[in-house]
C-alpha cells in the first residue's frame, strides 16, 4: 500500500511513496500525531537526484524489518530539500554546529515540538568505517526517548537557544569599497589552485558566483589576475570530466582536484550559473571555447530540461540502468575503449580514445572513463571529431536516460531566464530569446498569485503549496530584469518590480536592513532562516540585493536603492573574510562601485539594424551590472527613455552613471568604448 507520500507533487517525495515506511509530509498533521502517540520524530530530507539518498533508501528505508522499527517508534517525515529550503536551512544549521559537518541525506531526530536532538546524515545498513548502523542509532534514540526523556528535551531545548543567539555581523549598512574588494581578490588568490584552477581541493564545485566578481572586477579594475583565474579555472572545468563533452551541460561537482570524475547529477541551477559565465567570459575575452560551452550549455537546458509547460527541470539524477537493471552512478556517461570501438569502428574509435582521453585502465570505476578534452582540440580534424562526436552522441541516448527531477523551481527558474536571454542575445539565437520568455511566462502565469505571492514549486502544471522564499523572488526578479532589458517589453520591469516590493515589505527588517530567508508570514520554524552566504546558487539576500540594485537603475528609485546598499553591509563585513562563500555580494558590490551604468537606447523596433546593433552593443558591455532600456522616442515602457531623442534621427544611446550622462551617441564603436568593450 502506497503511503501519504502518494499524494505528494514531488518527485522525491513520490519516489518513497511506495516504502514501507509509514511517511508523513512536513506538516502540522505529522507533528500532532507525534504529540498524541507520544512519539519523537525521524525528519529525513533529501532531493532526487542525490546518490546517496538513494542509497539509504534502497538500504534501509525499503527494507521491511527497519520499516516496521521506525512505523512502531517513530513519527516518520520525509521532506525534499528543494521544495522546503526553509525546514532544510535550520535543520542543517543544527547539525553542522552539533556535527561540524552536514551533507544529505540529512536524518534529525526531533521531539514532538520540532526541536531537535540527535542529529546524522547517511547511516548505513550495518556498522562500517567508525559508523553504526542506522538501527543502532534508530534503538539508542528510542532507548534515549524512554528512559531519559527529560535530558532528551533539555538537550533540544539548549539546542535552539543556541541557534536562536546566533547572529550575523551585518557589518552595518555601507556599500564594501575598493579596499574591500581588493582584499576579497587577495583572499581568494591565496585559496585559488593555479595548476587546476578553482579554488580548494577535493571536492571541487565550480565557483559561479565567484567567477562572476572576478569578470566583474577585472571590467571595473582591468586587474588580469582576476581574469587569468576566471580564465583559467572556466577553461580547466570545460576540459574536464564535469562537463559533458558530448551532450554539453555540466554536472554537480568534480569528486578530485583536476575535474576528472563528477558526481554525475545534473542541475538547474548550475548550469544556469556556468552558462552566464561563460557567456560573459566570451563578452570579455573573445574566446571560442567560452562562447561555444555557453551554447552548448543553453542547448542542454532547452533540450533536456525544459518541460512541456515552458518552464525548467530542476535536475537530472546520477544514477541510470548501466543495462543490467542495476541503477549504476554515471553509466549513462562514461566509456570503455571496445564501446568506442562498437560505435565507431576501430580508426574512429582510436581517434576518439585519444580526443577524449578514454584509456584502458580507464578514469572512473571498473576500467570505464569520462570523457575530457586533455589535449588541444587543433591538432586534431576539426570535421572528423564532429562526426564522431555526433555519432557518440546518438549511440549514448540509445542508453538508459537518467531519471529527471521535472518540478519546475522559481528561482532556477529565474537563473535559468536570465542565462538563456542574454545567451541567446549575444550570439544571436532568438530561439533561447524565446525559451526564456516562455519559462518567464509561466512563472507569472502560475507561480505568481494576484498580489505577487511567489509559490516555489510547480509540476506538470500545477502549481506546489510551497510558500516562495527569498531567493524565488529574487532570482525570479533578476530574470525578469534581464529579459527587459533584452527584449525591450517593460512589462517585465513591471513584473520585476512587484517582486521586489513583497521583498521590501515581507523578507527585509526595518531597522537593521538585513534580510530573512523567509517571509515574515510565512509557517513559522523553530528559527526564522537567515544566511548571506551562497551556497550552491546565489544566496537569496546577496541576489536580492543585485536585482533592488538594478531595479534601482532602471527606475530611479531612492527606496530600492537604498535597501541594496544596506544589505550589501554584510558584503563588506564578510567578503574580505570568506571571499569564496559571497562571491554574488561581490559581484553586486562591483555592480554598485561601478554606478551601475544605466544605458538607454532610443530607436525604431529591433526589427531596423542599426538599431539592433547598437542595442547589441550597450547588452555587450562588460560594466558591472549596467541595465539597458530600449524602446521608440516617448515610450512609457521604461522610465530612462524619458527626455531621450534621436540624435540626427538615428538610432541613438545615453550612458549614465551616478546621475551623469556622458553625451549622447550613434556610433556603436563609441558605445562599446564607453562601456569598457
Amino acid at each position: 500500500m502506497p503511503n501519504r507520500l502518494a499524494h505528494e507533487t514531488s518527485p522525491y517525495l513520490l519516489q518513497h511513496a511506495g516504502n514501507p515506511v509509514d511517511w508523513w509530509p512536513w506538516s502540522g498533521e505529522a507533528f500532532e500525531e507525534a504529540r498524541r502517540t507520544g512519539k519523537p520524530v525521524l525528519l529525513s530530507v533529501g532531493y532526487s537526484s542525490c546518490h546517496w539518498c538513494h542509497v539509504m533508501a534502497h538500504e534501509s528505508f525499503e527494507d521491511r524489518g527497519t520499516a516496521d522499527y521506525l512505523n512502531e517508534h517513530f513519527v516518520n517525515i520525509k521532506v525534499d530539500r528543494e521544495e522546503r529550503p526553509d525546514v532544510d536551512a535550520v535543520y542543517m544549521e543544527a547539525v553542522q554546529a552539533a556535527t561540524g559537518q552536514g551533507g544529505w541525506p540529512m536524518t534529525v531526530f526531533l521531539t514532538p515540538e520540532a526541536e531537535p536532538f540527535y542529529f546524522g546524515t547517511y547511516f548505513p545498513p550495518e556498522p562500517r568505517h567508525g559508523m553504526p548502523s542506522f538501527r543502532q542509532v534508530l534503538q539508542g534514540v528510542r532507548q534515549a526517548w524512554e528512559t531519559r526523556r527529560e535530558e532528551v528535551a533539555d538537550v533540544a531545548g539548549k539546542i535552539v537557544r543556541d541557534l536562536a543567539q546566533r547572529e550575523i555581523d551585518f557589518g552595518g549598512t555601507r556599500t564594501p569599497g575598493p579596499e574591500e574588494l581588493g582584499q576579497a581578490l587577495l583572499g581568494l588568490t591565496r585559496e585559488y589552485d593555479p595548476q587546476r584552477g578553482g579554488f580548494g581541493g577535493a571536492p571541487k564545485f565550480p565557483p559561479s558566483m565567484v567567477l562572476e566578481f572576478l569578470l566583474r572586477h577585472h571590467a571595473r579594475t582591468g586587474s588580469e589576475g582576476a581574469l587569468q583565474m576566471a580564465r583559467d579555472t572556466c577553461e580547466r572545468m570545460a576540459r574536464g570530466g564535469i562537463y559533458d563533452q558530448l551532450g554539453g551541460g555540466f554536472a554537480r561537482y568534480s569528486v578530485d582536484r583536476d575535474w576528472v570524475v563528477p558526481h554525475f547529477e545534473k542541475m538547474l541551477y548550475d548550469n544556469a550559473l556556468l552558462c552566464r559565465v561563460y557567456a560573459h567570459l566570451w563578452r570579455t575575452t573573445g574566446s571560442e571555447l567560452a562562447r561555444r560551452v555557453a551554447l552548448e550549455t543553453a542547448d542542454f537546458m532547452v533540450r533536456e530540461l525544459r518541460t512541456g509547460e515552458g518552464g525548467f527541470a530542476s535536475a537530472l539524477d546520477a544514477d541510470s540502468d548501466d543495462g543490467t537493471g542495476r541503477h549504476v552512478e554515471g553509466a549513462y556517461y562514461v566509456w570503455k575503449p571496445e564501446q568506442l570501438r562498437d560505435v565507431l569502428g576501430p580508426e574512429d574509435a582510436e581517434l576518439a580514445a585519444q580526443y577524449f582521453g578514454v584509456t584502458v585502465e580507464g578514469t572512473f570505476e571498473h576500467g570505464s572513463s569520462v570523457l575530457q578534452l586533455p589535449q588541444q582540440e587543433g591538432v586534431f580534424d576539426a570535421e572528423r571529431v564532429a562526426s564522431v562526436r555526433r555519432r557518440l552522441l546518438a549511440a549514448r541516448a540509445e542508453r538508459p536516460a537518467p531519471g529527471r527531477d521535472d518540478k519546475v523551481v522559481a528561482a532556477w527558474n529565474g537563473l535559468a531566464v536570465a542565462a538563456l536571454a542574454e545567451t541567446g542575445a549575444y550570439f544571436d539565437r532568438p530561439d533561447l530569446v524565446e525559451a526564456a520568455v516562455g519559462a518567464a511566462d509561466l512563472l507569472v502565469r502560475l507561480h505568481m498569485d494576484e498580489h505577487a505571492g511567489l509559490s516555489r514549486t510547480s509540476r506538470d502544471g500545477h502549481v506546489g503549496a510551497n510558500a516562495g522564499v527569498l531567493e524565488d523572488y529574487a532570482d525570479v526578479a533578476e530574470g525578469f530584469l534581464a529579459l527587459a532589458s533584452v527584449t525591450g517589453e517593460g512589462v517585465w520591469l513591471d513584473f520585476a518590480g512587484l517582486l521586489l516590493d513583497q521583498v521590501l515589505t515581507r523578507f527585509t527588517d526595518a531597522e537593521s536592513g538585513s534580510l530573512y530567508d523567509t517571509a515574515a508570514d510565512a509557517e513559522k520554524l523553530i528559527r526564522r532562516p537567515q544566511d548571506p552566504t551562497d551556497n550552491a546558487a546565489p544566496s537569496g539576500w546577496t541576489a536580492a540585493a543585485g536585482a533592488l540594485l538594478a531595479y534601482a537603475a532602471h527606475t530611479g528609485s531612492e527606496a530600492h536603492r537604498t535597501a541594496a546598499e544596506r544589505a550589501l553591509g554584510v558584503v563588506q563585513a564578510l567578503g574580505p573574510r570568506v571571499p569564496r562563500f559571497i562571491g554574488w555580494g561581490l559581484a553586486v558590490a562591483e555592480a554598485a562601485l561601478d554606478g551601475p551604468r544605466e544605458i538607454a537606447v532610443v530607436g525604431p523596433s529591433l526589427a531596423d539594424e542599426a538599431a539592433r546593433t547598437l542595442h547589441r552593443t550597450a547588452l555587450l558591455g562588460a560594466a558591472p551590472g549596467a541595465v539597458v532600456a530600449y524602446g521608440v522616442p516617448g515610450s512609457d515602457e521604461f522610465p530612462l527613455l524619458a527626455d531621450r531623442p534621436l540624435v540626427n534621427g538615428a538610432p541613438t544611446a545615453y550612458v549614465c552613471r551616478d546621475f551623469t550622462c556622458d553625451a549622447p551617441t550613434t556610433d556603436p564603436e563609441r558605445l562599446r568604448v564607453a562601456l569598457g568593450g
